[in-house]
């Protein structure tokens, strides 16, 4: 039993640290990415998706590293579960992948300038 346990525990704090990588992911190309490309595209503006995005970074952050010290004081002694896992971390989730499903390919390539010809820009 002790090995199935260590299993899904190692197993949710995979996906515990992935859901911070891919906040951290987005949040990153939130910053990259200039203002008049978001209002151009029609999506909110650049501010508003780096706040969600800081928070979602933050939330997803705290909640890997609440799962990585239960995992390290219980091991594979007992099932940790999804209480690590908090309304937070969810709602992390859905904004990571919101804009990295939507809005990341609505402002790929905005707001870059510079000539562009029918094979990209030279």
């Amino acid at each position: 039993m002790n090995l199935i346990n260590g299993g899904l525990n190692l197993l949710f704090l995979l996906l515990s640290v992935g859901i911070f990588g891919m906040s951290i992911y987005a949040l990153v190309h939130a910053l990259r990415v200039p203002q008049a490309a978001f209002t151009s595209a029609g999506k909110l503006k650049k501010n508003i998706w780096l706040i969600i995005l800081g928070l979602a970074t933050l939330f997803s952050g705290a909640g890997a590293w609440s799962f990585l010290l239960a995992f390290s004081v219980v091991g594979g002694m007992r099932f940790i579960g999804l209480g690590a896992v908090s309304i937070f971390s969810i709602a992390a989730v859905i904004a990571s992948v919101i804009y990295i499903v939507d809005v990341k390919p609505a402002v790929k390539g905005m707001g870059r300038g510079g000539n562009s010809g029918p094979y990209g820009p030279w």
